[in-house]
């Protein structure tokens, strides 16, 4: 069952859209983020510093998922926009940083 993020905008799935990569002593997980009615769709990648995982199983999107789930909710409506945002106009996915200056959930 895949995580859902409650959200003022409706109930939102997430999942990883990619499989995780790894680049110097950081894991790279991509997210696909689905409305529950299917109306909108959008991803992001989180660049998320090795020593941060800590005991979380690096391999296994969905134990980060579970981790980055209360964050990614609580700031949802500027995750979005900037994700949306930079697909739209700088035509990238949004990478947010995660490392021992901005911890987000870890």
């Amino acid at each position: 069952m895949p995580t859902t993020l409650k959200t003022g905008r409706g109930i939102y799935a997430i999942a990883s859209a990619a499989p995780i990569a790894r680049a110097a002593g950081s894991v790279v997980l991509t997210l696909g983020l689905e409305r529950g009615d299917g109306i909108e769709k959008f991803a992001l990648r989180c660049r998320i510093a090795a020593g941060l995982i800590g005991n979380v199983d690096s391999d296994s999107p969905e134990k980060l998922i579970e981790q980055l789930a209360p964050w990614l909710e609580r700031e949802f409506e500027q995750t979005r926009e900037a994700a949306l945002k930079s697909i739209r106009t700088e035509r990238h996915l949004l990478e947010i940083s995660f490392d021992e200056t901005i911890r987000g959930p870890f």
